[in-house]
């Protein structure tokens, strides 16, 4: 894995936040869970993985960060955004508009700032694992800082 800056670590460099890179082997196709895999293979519970899905909100683009061991509720985005209806980004929409490939979004350093809603299970951890920006990178930070750099809201959008 070669030691390349992603948009995500300039993002976190840039405001000087402190954060952990954790890379690992990715494994697989297109048809699993990354976010499940990167938890196991850097050995951390799934609940402090959070994965990054672009969805809809009324026509604009919305990011929810929620933990890998769970699903997107996106009812309860919508009404996070003060939103009625929320549908899923198609992948190749969600690359586009975020720069990122999938299984390698990051809630960071996206190609256009997109609001963000982060589930509120964040702020019970002590730290937290978000996608670096590639496939087979973690980026280890505080629930606060991540907070600060996505300028996100938190609110209770996992769902079981």
């Amino acid at each position: 894995m070669s030691g390349k800056a992603t948009p995500a670590t300039v993002a976190a460099g840039r405001t000087k936040t402190t954060y952990t890179l954790h890379p690992y082997e990715v494994s697989g196709g297109d048809g699993h869970s990354y976010g499940a895999d990167a938890a196991d293979a850097i050995g951390v519970p799934r609940e402090q993985v959070f994965k990054t899905l672009v969805a809809e909100v009324d026509g604009v683009f919305t990011v929810g960060v929620v933990p890998v061991s769970t699903s997107l509720d996106l009812k309860a985005l919508a009404a996070a955004v003060g939103g009625r209806r929320a549908t899923m980004a198609a992948p190749a929409r969600a690359e586009k508009i975020t720069g990122y490939v999938r299984g390698g979004i990051s809630p960071l350093g996206q190609r256009k700032r997109l609001r963000t809603v982060i589930d509120s299970s964040v702020t019970g951890l002590r730290a937290v694992y978000v996608s670096a920006g590639r496939r087979g990178l973690q980026m280890e930070l505080t629930p606060k800082d991540l907070i600060a750099l996505t300028e996100a809201v938190t609110a209770p959008i996992g769902a079981a």
